[in-house]
């Protein structure tokens, strides 16, 4: 997991809930923990777009539902900015179940476009992509 250079905002805390892009089963996931965020005392964990989290499977199929998985955040509605200066945000928000902490992907098709900065810390994911913007 290569480390990327944050330039903006960090749109989804613990406890929301996220829709799955690709064909692991999982349609919904809540976000329990983010790994690698530090924080001070009472302010919640934050992922943002290229971030690994833990996630609860709420919807699904039977044998996925109520499970705990690893997921990587693909897409967020929070607009956020890259390093050379343009902003950009997404229509809905994202999220690719994995399978192991080295980042492979539990599914084999992401369904809808990745954001770039997930193809450049996770490769194995943007080869399943559709799409990379």
């Amino acid at each position: 997991m290569k480390a990327i250079r944050r330039n903006g905002s960090r749109g989804l805390p613990v406890g929301a809930q996220i829709e799955v892009v690709d064909n692991s089963g999982a349609k919904f996931i809540k976000i329990i923990s983010v790994k690698g965020y530090k924080t001070v005392k009472r302010q919640l964990d934050c992922a943002g777009v290229g971030d690994m989290v833990t996630a609860h499977v709420t919807k699904g199929k039977p044998d996925m539902k109520h499970e705990v998985v690893k997921a990587v955040i693909v897409r967020q509605k929070q607009e956020y900015k890259r390093p050379d200066g343009t902003t950009i945000k997404f229509q809905s928000n994202g999220a690719v179940v994995l399978k192991d902490d080295k980042g492979n992907p539990k599914g084999t098709v992401v369904k809808s476009v990745i954001a770039k900065e997930v193809g450049e810390r996770f490769p194995a994911v943007a080869r399943i992509a559709s799409t990379i913007v």
